[in-house]
């Protein structure tokens, strides 16, 4: 599913997940989380590197609690994610609590974070299988 390709000029499909979709533009070049190294860091520097750590690595993922999620985004970012998903502020920190250790773990495979353009390592993204992490 190619449902990034909205955001770089070609009309394509959205993941069908509203916090997803307004997460996404937010990792890619330009966008104000700065790619994967900068959400990891943005949990890092909030305190919560051995949970952003254990998303990239090869064990099981640690639970992201809401709270911790706008400790690291900032209230913000979380308000900006909620509005252009449609949701209210608390539902988005549920979502993304939910969605970015999975995002993460599918992006590291074997325990490494992609390199080059990000774009690139989001296609084929299989957004069943984060969303069930």
């Amino acid at each position: 599913m190619d449902m990034l390709g909205g955001l770089f000029g070609r009309k394509a499909p959205k993941s069908g997940h509203p916090l997803l979709d307004a997460l996404l533009p937010t990792l890619v070049q330009g966008g104000t989380i700065g790619g994967l190294g900068g959400l990891l860091g943005k949990f890092t520097g909030a305190g919560l590197g051995n949970k952003a750590n254990s998303w990239v690595g090869t064990g099981d993922n640690e639970p992201l609690e809401p709270d911790e999620v706008e400790q690291a985004l900032g209230s913000d970012q979380v308000e900006e994610i909620a509005r252009q998903a449609g949701v209210s502020r608390s539902e988005a920190k549920s979502g993304l609590a939910a969605i970015i250790p999975g995002l993460v773990d599918s992006m590291s495979p074997g325990g490494n974070l992609p390199t080059g353009n990000l774009v690139k390592s989001l296609k084929g993204l299989d957004v069943d299988s984060i969303l069930e992490r």
